[in-house]
């Protein structure tokens, strides 16, 4: 059975889908008038940029350190004081978009849906190893962490990069394609 620590990514993982899946539903079941619209895709916009605002930092900062050109613990004291805009980010997103009546039936609507789901479990997936590099001596180089957290951490970084772009590609086109 699970318990304490162990529970916390599944909990956690199955809260973030919950609330996707209530945006989505709350986006294609109400209509609200185009002032709220326009209000709320300007608030979604904002909630984007804090939250991959923060991620690019945060990507960047860990990238210098793959490459020997920061310390292990810049990496980490950005990532803990980044994480908390990163989240309200992801959440703004989410009831913002709630708000902006996004249409479903459209296939590239549904990837960035579920981009912003992977965003969400993927930075979930990455609790336990944070939590492992913050443990670890300042001075450790990328090189010198165990093989299958560097690639853990680097399929996280791929993940979170494609998501994202997807994300906001598509998003873009969206809005552009209703004018």
């Amino acid at each position: 059975m699970l318990s304490g620590p162990r529970l916390l990514i599944p909990v956690l993982s199955v809260v973030a889908m919950g609330a996707w899946g209530m945006s989505i539903a709350a986006g294609s079941t109400y209509t609200f008038d185009a002032g709220i619209h326009r209000l709320a895709l300007s608030a979604h916009v904002l909630a984007m940029v804090l939250a991959f605002g923060a991620v690019i930092v945060v990507d960047w900062v860990g990238f210098l350190w793959l490459i020997g050109k920061r310390g292990l613990h810049d990496t980490s004291r950005l990532e803990s004081a980044a994480a908390p805009l990163i989240w309200m980010g992801l959440v703004g997103l989410l009831l913002t978009g709630a708000f902006i009546r996004p249409d479903i039936t459209n296939p590239a609507t549904q990837l960035k849906m579920c981009c912003v789901l992977g965003l969400m479990l993927n930075g979930i997936s990455l609790i336990p190893a944070m939590r492992t590099l913050h443990a670890l001596p300042g001075g450790t180089m990328f090189r010198d962490v165990a093989a299958n957290l560097r690639a853990r951490l680097l399929v996280a970084l791929v993940l979170s990069q494609g998501f994202w772009w997807t994300a906001i590609v598509i998003g873009f086109a969206n809005s552009m394609s209703r004018r």
